[in-house]
């Protein structure tokens, strides 16, 4: 063979390399994640998606592209959102509450969908049963609402004097709302409390709700277990000390920020088991086989600081069985 015709037939070959070496490699699994408000509120919670992925092989960015929607707080964009996830066509949809859950489900009923909610999902008709959920979504039950009178219990232990309780509500996610006020009023009767429903779904109904607040003087605030909540725990917590109202969260994040005390699920640790059933998805599993997990370490946690500005006193006996103490 002539030297031209070698160098041509080796560099016609050399070219077909990286063509091949193409075709050899597998695409990148893409997964959705459908936030009801923003980022930030959201930041622990993904570390915790990240963890359960990462025990089951994928870490985003290297095996795995995420694909991030956030309705921010307006819950009416959360089935526009989905809908751009399912013609993305993702391997996988996380939804991060109720009504993200619903908007998912609405959007498709072939793309495995995951979610983290507060209630019972048999009860709402997300799936059929816990142990063998069908057709499309599994995920976690934060139990808030079969925390709800725990909560209620708590505060009394705090404030043995209280008689009336303000409940805050997100009228925007009405599905949660309307089981937060049907557990809280069974609860609340059950043990001679009197409660009376604000609701807020803007930062300036927040601030509207706390100026009523002032003036009614409830003996205590029972806030709704609600992303926008969360999103709004640092004006939430400044507003509860300013006008001097004992306030109690489903989230310790709301604690963390010097809210008085939170009683609920460990959240991230939630979203750690979401992460792994999406690997487990995403390695062939089926959402109709993986049984909803009820979440197990629920939290106590106290801000003494907080209490202490408030002028009350932690009884010991709550001090002893909290989870954490925040000085």
């Amino acid at each position: 063979m002539r030297r031209r015709e070698f160098i041509t037939l080796l560099g016609g070959t050399a070219a077909t390399w990286p063509l091949a070496a193409r075709a050899q490699q597998p695409t990148m699994p893409v997964i959705g994640f459908l936030g009801p408000t923003s980022p930030d509120v959201f930041s622990d919670r993904i570390r915790g998606f990240h963890r359960g992925l990462k025990e089951t092989g994928y870490v985003e960015g290297e095996n795995l592209t995420i694909a991030y929607r956030w309705a921010e707080g307006q819950f009416d964009r959360l089935p526009a959102l989905a809908a751009e996830l399912v013609r993305r066509q993702v391997a996988v949809i996380a939804a991060g509450a109720i009504s993200a859950a619903f908007a998912a489900k609405a959007a498709t009923t072939t793309i495995p969908i995951l979610f983290v909610i507060p209630e019972d999902p048999v009860g709402l008709g997300l799936v059929a049963s816990l142990a063998r959920p069908g057709g499309n979504m599994t995920g976690v039950n934060l139990l808030a609402a079969e925390v709800v009178a725990k909560r209620l219990e708590l505060l009394r232990a705090l404030i043995p004097g209280a008689a009336r309780v303000a409940v805050l509500i997100n009228p925007a996610d009405a599905k949660t709302s309307e089981s937060t006020l049907r557990d809280v009023d069974t609860a609340a009767r059950a043990i001679g409390l009197q409660i009376q429903v604000a609701r807020a779904r803007t930062i300036g109904e927040v601030d509207a709700a706390f100026a009523a607040f002032g003036r009614e003087r409830p003996d205590a605030l029972f806030l709704g277990a609600d992303p926008f909540f969360t999103s709004r725990r640092i004006q939430l917590a400044n507003l509860a000390s300013r006008h001097a109202i004992p306030m109690t969260s489903a989230t310790r994040e709301i604690t963390d920020v010097s809210g008085l005390m939170s009683y609920g699920a460990n959240i991230p640790d939630a979203w750690h088991q979401v992460g792994a059933y999406t690997g487990r998805i995403l390695k062939g599993a089926k959402p109709a086989d993986l049984p909803v997990v009820q979440a197990t370490k629920l939290e106590l946690v106290i801000n003494a600081q907080t209490a202490r500005i408030l002028g009350l006193t932690v009884p010991t006996s709550l001090l002893a069985t909290a989870d954490e103490v925040i000085e």
